[in-house]
């Protein structure tokens, strides 16, 4: 069993918001085994000297679309299975280097990229999946123009986000699909997006019929619902209906983001899915119609940070980057931090990351027993988020399952 032990060196705890020096750690398999002071190890283990760097746990990005390769959703649907699960592992590849050791996809992915990370395959973080996120007819993640009369979405196929369905029992009979196909949670679009042509942010989607149904085959089997959300009132209906994990919010209300505080949600803000938007929306080919709609939620970003932290609603990481957008992964600290501490925005990109995953006390800590999911920062980033951005250049150690895929401390 390899083993591994890190010296000389401040351990970062997310849940206290502090960093402690005079502690080793060692890593046995894909496990931390302990964390003290002058731990007894077998020579065999390999020996890191840390030389005053933090070692803090892997981030964790809980909203992802790694099938999303290119900003053309459609050539990502018509491109050949064979060749998006490459392209898709690319992307997982490209996000562990910035240190994010675990994805939780929101529609696209499917078991095989699951099986392809356990297996080796892919140098790439865990993958936490749903399976196709599930949509109306003209919803949002319905792509198809408003001329284009052809049955469903080709959610056959990988680089499909989407899965078309209407009605009570063909929800049931989609949740259950997902779940047997491996889904760790569902998705719903249950409101207007940006990306999408027909669908106005302030639509609401899913009857709330269709929405009690999939969440009771989530409760069933013993997972939750996530939804995409924006405006007020579709977030409310959504928590007043049992959804567990709410998507962007933007445009949350305070009292709505007490009620989700009470019920134990969870919300995933997304700000620099906008932010890049705006900067390069028109570049790649988004109209006017598009464009209008991002300038919306952008707007309201940053204000839902505060009403949410004010609520006391849990946050968790999410970026949502799509295609040639994944180069702003890492701008999400930088705006997070216009509202957020470091330890708040360390916290929701680690511990509450770890909980929305299905991870709690296995992920998002550095503690024995927990998987050895970490990274080494040159510097403290409590006390300098921005350690944690520029594509993984300040992170001169990263770690997945006790495996080392980046060292820079030779």
């Amino acid at each position: 069993m390899t083993s591994f032990l890190f010296t000389n060196g401040r351990v970062l705890d997310p849940e206290a918001g502090v960093t402690r020096g005079g502690l080793d750690l060692l890593v046995e398999g894909n496990r931390i085994k302990a964390v003290g002071a002058n731990l007894d190890v077998l020579p065999s283990a390999t020996r890191i000297d840390l030389a005053g760097r933090t070692l803090m746990p892997g981030l964790i990005d809980c909203h992802v679309h790694v099938v999303a390769e290119t900003l053309d959703l459609w050539a990502n649907i018509i491109a050949p299975t064979s060749l998006s699960a490459l392209r898709s592992a690319r992307v997982m590849e490209e996000a562990l280097q910035r240190g994010f050791t675990t994805l939780r996809d929101l529609g696209g992915a499917d078991i095989g990229l699951v099986r392809g990370v356990e297996e080796g395959l892919i140098k790439g973080p865990r993958l936490v999946i749903c399976g196709k996120g599930l949509t109306t007819t003209g919803g949002h993640a319905d792509l198809r123009q408003r001329t284009d009369d052809r049955p469903g979405m080709m959610s056959d196929r990988l680089g499909s986000m989407g899965y078309v369905v209407d009605g009570v029992d063909a929800c049931r009979l989609a949740a259950r699909e997902m779940i047997k196909a491996g889904a760790r949670f569902l998705k719903i679009m249950a409101n207007g997006g940006v990306s999408s042509p027909n669908d106005p942010i302030e639509s609401i989607q899913f009857s709330r019929e269709e929405i009690a149904a999939i969440v009771e085959e989530a409760e069933n089997a013993n997972i939750y619902v996530s939804a995409h959300l924006y405006t007020d009132r579709a977030i409310r209906r959504a928590v007043e209906l049992g959804v567990h994990s709410l998507e962007h919010c933007n445009l949350i209300e305070p009292e709505t983001a007490r009620l989700a505080a009470e019920k134990g949600c969870i919300a995933v803000p997304t700000l620099v899915a906008y932010e890049a938007l705006h900067l390069e929306g028109k570049r790649f080919g988004f109209g006017q119609t598009e464009i209008s709609k991002i300038d919306v939620v952008r707007k309201g970003g940053l204000r839902s940070l505060e009403v949410m932290r004010e609520a006391g609603l849990k946050m968790a990481f999410g970026s949502d980057l799509l295609g040639e957008l994944r180069s702003y992964h890492c701008m999400e600290f930088e705006l997070l931090a216009k509202v957020l501490t470091p330890a708040e925005i360390i916290r929701s990109a680690t511990v509450i990351g770890a909980e929305l995953c299905g991870y709690s006390g296995e992920l998002g800590i550095v503690s024995p027993g927990a998987l050895a999911d970490l990274v080494v920062v040159d510097g403290n980033p409590l006390e300098d988020i921005s350690l944690l951005q520029d594509d993984g250049a300040h992170l001169s150690l990263i770690m997945r399952d006790g495996t080392i895929f980046k060292n820079a401390l030779h």
